[in-house]
């Protein structure tokens, strides 16, 4: 039995007319009539006896109804799903981002986005700079967020905004009074920072040279949340991004550092590897969660 003599068999099992069957699968008739008509040819008996101008299912159609309607009702379900599928409403999405677009942007953007897509899964993927560009490359996510916009072989890259680089001091620590910190106030500080050899390193080497002053933290790390629990613990002050969400954190004081820096946050995706629909929706979200983190952190 083919799937449209299916659809008219469980059709006209539920209405019982062929008026009925006819309107709820919006042909005509005749053309239901056909349909069955070849319907019985081909299986080699009736479905269906005309009692009194009434249609009267034969036991062969009462055996097989449950498990045309199971098989018939999979078809819906299948037929909803492309639909959703061509039109971005389903499916996974993957996104790799590092650190701190992943504790700011991606949560904001997914917020969004299941409020509005409820039925897509979103898989959200916190690794190194250089293992989302990886998984860019070898699609093992499509949408990529990192903090920075260096050109690479294979992979678009989107630059969607600058995220300041700031100081984050323990609460009562004698900075947490000024207004702003300048490399001069940290001379004397134990530092907890960057690696001279990360690309936010060098540019906060480069800043403090230019003002006569040393960039030497005490304390190296790679990504800024690592600072988190040595500024709170009083270890020492850090020069970290301001896009993580720091206000959030007990025991500490964001404070803007000067001269002013910042550095890029980046959106990468594949040149060989096209955007499904549901992705291209949520690279949107990104760009829009985006703008309203740094925003936010501008306030």
């Amino acid at each position: 039995m083919q799937a449209r003599q299916l659809e008219v068999f469980c059709m006209l099992m539920r209405s019982g007319t062929v008026t009925g069957a006819a309107a709820m699968l919006n042909i005509t008739q005749p053309a239901l009539s056909q349909i069955l008509l070849h319907a019985e040819d081909q299986l080699g008996f009736k479905l269906f006896n005309r009692v009194r101008g009434k249609l009267v299912p034969t036991r062969e159609a009462e055996e097989l109804y449950p498990e045309a309607e199971r098989i018939f009702s999979e078809l819906g379900a299948l037929r909803r799903r492309t639909t959703d599928m061509r039109f971005g409403r389903t499916g996974l999405i993957r996104i790799a981002a590092t650190t701190p677009p992943a504790m700011s942007i991606v949560p904001k953007a997914l917020l969004a986005f299941r409020t509005t897509y409820p039925d897509i899964v979103v898989r959200s993927l916190i690794a190194p700079l250089i293992n989302v560009v990886d998984m860019i490359r070898n699609g093992d996510a499509p949408l990529g967020i990192v903090m920075n916009n260096i050109a690479r072989p294979g992979i678009d890259v989107e630059t969607l905004g600058y995220a300041e680089l700031i100081c984050i001091v323990p609460e009562g620590h004698h900075l947490a009074a000024r207004d702003c910190i300048t490399f001069a106030d940290l001379q004397n500080e134990t530092l907890i920072s960057y690696r001279a050899d990360t690309f936010p390193g060098q540019l906060l080497a480069n800043a403090a040279a230019s003002e006569n002053q040393a960039f030497n933290p005490a304390i190296e790390i790679d990504i800024s949340i690592t600072a988190l629990p040595f500024v709170r613990n009083g270890f020492g002050v850090a020069i970290v991004d301001g896009l993580l969400p720091w206000e959030q954190f007990p025991g500490l004081v964001r404070r803007p550092l000067l001269p002013r820096k910042t550095v890029p946050i980046a959106l990468l995706t594949s040149r060989d590897r096209p955007l499904t629909g549901s992705h291209l929706m949520m690279r949107d979200y990104l760009r829009q969660a985006c703008a309203g983190a740094l925003k936010d952190g501008a306030e």
